[in-house]
């Protein structure tokens, strides 16, 4: 059995701030906003549907962004614990296909039996798997773009919400106090 030798400079330990936003990116990125952004999108697909006018708008809206939800929360779910599971990268399409699977044959068995268990797995591991690739491809191209320094998101110069460095914010904060002294002292004067 042969020994692997390890330089201690290439050992990097990971930090408790590290590993504590670590484990809380891939519940926000990777389940929560695709599960808000399917709501979001079933509550459009629900404004322009035939049925609308037999349920009410707010009714088959309200129907449509719950069940796009809870069908992309309960896969991406099943996807984030196959990953965790497998100790796999997040980039895996196999997750995808174990995760798809195994959501779809959950809740294809509590809406349409056996039968049901067995279609819906099948098509949601092959819909997951392709969303998924289509994410990772699409991925660079988003990231290019808002990364521009000249991107349309840049505020302007004029506008009253600005980021500001550390001496600039230093010398609000100098303002800041110099107004509350002479508030603070006009209202001593006041008093008397």
């Amino acid at each position: 059995m042969a020994s692997i030798e390890q330089n201690p400079d290439q050992i990097n330990p990971p930090s408790p701030s590290s590993s504590a936003s670590s484990s809380s990116n891939p519940w926000k990125e990777r389940i929560l906003i695709p599960t808000l952004l399917a709501g979001v999108a079933g509550g459009a697909i629900g404004l322009i549907s035939k049925h609308r006018k037999v349920h009410g708008l707010s009714t088959i809206s309200a129907t449509y962004a719950s069940n796009f939800a809870i069908v992309t929360g309960c896969y991406c779910g099943a996807r984030e614990f196959v990953r965790v599971s497998r100790t796999g990268k997040p980039d895996d399409l196999l997750n995808s296909v174990i995760g798809g699977f195994g959501s779809g044959a959950i809740l294809g068995r509590l809406q349409g039996g056996q039968i049901g268990a067995v279609r819906y797995s099948v098509i949601f591991a092959v819909v997951g798997t392709a969303a998924d690739y289509a994410a990772l491809k699409l991925k660079p191209a988003i990231s290019k773009f808002t990364e521009k320094e000249d991107s349309w998101f840049k505020l302007p110069e004029w506008s009253p919400i600005q980021v500001l460095d550390d001496e600039a914010l230093a010398a609000k904060r100098a303002r800041e106090q110099q107004i509350y002294r002479n508030v603070h002292n006009l209202n001593k004067e006041e008093s008397r």
